[in-house]
This record gives C-alpha cells, sequence and structure tokens, in this order.
C-alpha cells in the first residue's frame, strides 16, 4: 500500500543565466495517510520548491511525486494550499474568498451549501459572524484563518501550507498552532507543513524532516511521540526540550557550521 505522499529519488534545477541551479538531490520523503510532515532546513535549500512538486505546479527533472498512488503530473483537485500570505479579493467578502476554490473544482453543491461549508469552516476557526466584511477589515491573524478555511472548503486530501504562520505575532501564531489540532481533528488530511520555526514543526507534525543545505536532500528524519492532545504545556517539557536541540544541531549541520 502506498503512502499518502511519496517523494522518490527527486532532482530538481532551475535555468538561471550562468546555468542550471540545482535545488533537489535525490529527494526521499514519505508521508502516511493522515499524517501530518513538517519540513525544515537552511534557507533557501527548496522546501518551497517541494510544495510546488507535491501540489502539481511543477515537474521533477528526474524521480517521482505520487500522491494516493498516482504519479503527479499537473495540479490536483485534492490538494488544499495555504501560504504566508494570505492573498485575498478585495471586491469579495471573506465569504466569497473562501468559496471561491468551490467555483473552480468541479461539485454538485448549491451556492446555498457552498456558503453552508464555508460558514461551518468559519465557525471552526473562531471567525464566526466575519463571513461579510472584506479582508482588509480583517487583522492579520484573522485573515490567516480565512485563508486556512479557503484552502480546506473543497475537503482536500492534502494540504500543504508554505510557512502560513511565519509573518505572524508570537501571540496569534501559538493561537493558530492550537487551531491547527482543532481543525485537523473536525477536518480530517494529510499535511504537509513548510517552516522555520522548530517550535512549531514539534507542536503540529508527527514527524519532522530536515533538508540539508542546497541541492537539498533527506538529511535527517525526527519522529515525534504522539502523547496525546498537545497544549502549549508541551512545548517546556524536557522530552520537547531533546527533540529541540536534536533539530538544531541537524540545521547547524545542513548549514555548515558544525560536523555531522
Amino acid at each position: 500500500m502506498y503512502p499518502m505522499i511519496k517523494i522518490e529519488g527527486v532532482r530538481h534545477a532551475y535555468k538561471t543565466a550562468t546555468g542550471p541551479l540545482p535545488v533537489l538531490d535525490g529527494l526521499e520523503v514519505e508521508v502516511k495517510e493522515g499524517g501530518f510532515v513538517a519540513v525544515v532546513g537552511p534557507s533557501g535549500c527548496g522546501k518551497s520548491t517541494l510544495t510546488k512538486l507535491v501540489a502539481g505546479l511543477m515537474k521533477p527533472d528526474t524521480g517521482r511525486v505520487m500522491v494516493h498512488g498516482e504519479v503527479v503530473t499537473g495540479p490536483r483537485a485534492t490538494v488544499g494550499m495555504a501560504f504566508q500570505n494570505p492573498v485575498m479579493l478585495e471586491w469579495r467578502t471573506i465569504l466569497e474568498n473562501i468559496v471561491l476554490p468551490l467555483e473552480i473544482v468541479p461539485n454538485k453543491l448549491t451556492k446555498a451549501e457552498k456558503m453552508e461549508r464555508a460558514n461551518y469552516l468559519l465557525e471552526l476557526v473562531g471567525l464566526a459572524g466575519f463571513g461579510n466584511k472584506r479582508p482588509s477589515e480583517l487583522s492579520g491573524g484573522m485573515r490567516q484563518r480565512a485563508s486556512l478555511c479557503r484552502a480546506l472548503v473543497h475537503k482536500p486530501e492534502v494540504l500543504i501550507l508554505d510557512e502560513p504562520f511565519g509573518a505572524l505575532d508570537a501571540f496569534t501564531r501559538e493561537d493558530l498552532w492550537q487551531t491547527m489540532h482543532k481543525v485537523k481533528a473536525e477536518e480530517p488530511f494529510t499535511g504537509v507543513l513548510i517552516t522555520h520555526d522548530l517550535r512549531e514543526s514539534i507542536f503540529l507534525a508527527d514527524t519532522v524532516v530536515v533538508l540539508s543545505q542546497r541541492p537539498a536532500r533527506t538529511q535527517y528524519v525526527l519522529d515525534v511521540p504522539d502523547t496525546g492532545p498537545r497544549t502549549l504545556d508541551d512545548l517546556y517539557t524536557p522530552e520537547t526540550a531533546e527533540m529541540l536541540n536534536i533539530l538544531r544541531h541537524q540545521i547547524e549541520v545542513a548549514q555548515g557550521r558544525v560536523a555531522a
């Protein structure tokens, strides 16, 4: 049985004026169905390239990317994405922004059913009553919550989160971490999180993959123990401190600052 996501021997380079720029070098990553993997590594190592490959927005030079046992050859309706900058259309209300994927992805939902789905998600992330607001009327954290709703509205099998909380203040970020656990419990998905925050990776994911310096390969894989529902207090345990030390060391190895 295939894992939900399988990145197998993937190599990729970007074309530049001075020649190819290798970004990924034989990358290997697996994500089980219902799993949540966080990907960390040095800046510019190819983390966002990985997400584009999984989403089908680009193809690898060699190797293959598989989702649900099928080789990814183009954009997939079963993948949702949320980014650091929650771009929304100002001329549409929050509700209208959220249902936008349902206007693109084929479905049999009526307009009323689409709005009902969007309102349900808004309530799930703590934005009940804000559906008729414009994006400019919401704070950054609120817009990011709405962006998460938009990524989930068509019930994707895979949710890709590319540094969605990176631009937020610490308190808002931690609040959204807790919201993510609530959302995943109610709206099951297989998750891939790109982040520079090691605490975030441990709090949200069940597996943390450390990428090497560019061109990236899989340098280290950390399994986060399942101890039941997580709270922010879990970030201050000796076990978490040990995991953070391991990840910091691996990042320093990837940066070439210390020996492996």
